[in-house]
């Protein structure tokens, strides 16, 4: 069973307690010239320029960079926040007709309630073969406290779906979630990958033979063992900035054949498809 040194636990807190430092990604607008053209539009009234929009990547990059001084924050008496809510409705355009049709333009605003600034961290690419253009990205936001006249430092993660439009590349699918920054330290293996994969894939599916050193690269965590069927599986997580590990894709390679995406439930029952 996993297990963690007193020595472990302790800079094992230390890494949920402190914040993210990392650089932002989303810098590709940090002046008013870009802004200017919309001034005066409506979210129906703006078309997004088709060179924001040419690949996967250039959607998601300039979709948060635009976003990146909206403000939709409650009442300061420190006059305009940035770009205020200029960007809203030309971020709005960078989701699909499809995701439009699910999501009002009124409804979009209010997911940024209480936000004020918002820097893209991470943002990685995910292999999925069901359901095509993917990323994983994270967040951290400057976030207004409605009881007083105070802000604090939020952080979120999620996944990010695209498809191609006659226009360009556009956000089909979209989730958040908050990250938690005490529970996460005091409680629970399932914030640790490794402790993940030897419980979810060892204890409970029975598959390990053997678990491989871990790879990093950055806040991406490669783990693999060689299972009981005699294949070899990879399962890679990405690190929050909270310290928890969130499992983003699985893959099997049995004998020399190659690296195949696969997704097992190992919460139901080991079932692989």
């Amino acid at each position: 069973m996993f297990r963690l040194s007193q020595k472990d636990i302790e800079a094992y807190h230390q890494k949920y307690f402190r914040p993210s430092c990392l650089r932002a990604l989303n810098l590709r607008f940090s002046n008013w010239d870009f802004f200017a053209p919309f001034y005066d539009k409506t979210h129906d009234q703006i078309k997004v320029p088709p060179q924001l929009t040419l690949t996967p990547e250039d959607t998601v990059l300039n979709y948060f960079s635009i976003l990146r001084e909206a403000e939709n924050i409650y009442g300061r008496g420190c006059g305009t926040i940035g770009q205020a809510k200029l960007p809203f409705p030309i971020a709005y355009n960078f989701l699909s007709q499809e995701y439009q049709n699910k999501l009002s333009y009124e409804g979009y605003v209010q997911t940024f309630s209480g936000i004020g600034h918002t820097s893209l961290i991470k943002l990685c690419r995910v292999p999925d073969r069901r359901r095509g253009i993917r990323f994983f990205y994270e967040i951290e936001t400057i976030v207004g406290a409605e009881s007083k006249n105070a802000e604090y430092f939020g952080y979120s993660y999620g996944f990010i779906t695209l498809v191609k439009e006659q226009e360009g590349f556009r956000i089909s699918e979209m989730s958040r979630i908050e990250e938690d920054f005490l529970c996460a330290p005091y409680h629970g293996w399932n914030h640790v990958g490794e402790a993940v994969v030897e419980v979810e894939y060892g204890h409970w599916c029975h598959l390990i033979e053997h678990i491989y050193p871990t790879i990093r690269n950055e806040y991406i965590k490669s783990i693999y063992f060689h299972g009981k069927d005699g294949a070899d599986y990879c399962i890679i997580f990405a690190e929050l900035t909270n310290g928890t590990d969130i499992e983003i894709a699985q893959f099997r390679k049995a004998g020399n054949a190659e690296w195949k995406q696969v997704y097992m439930k190992p919460e139901e029952e080991c079932v692989m498809d």
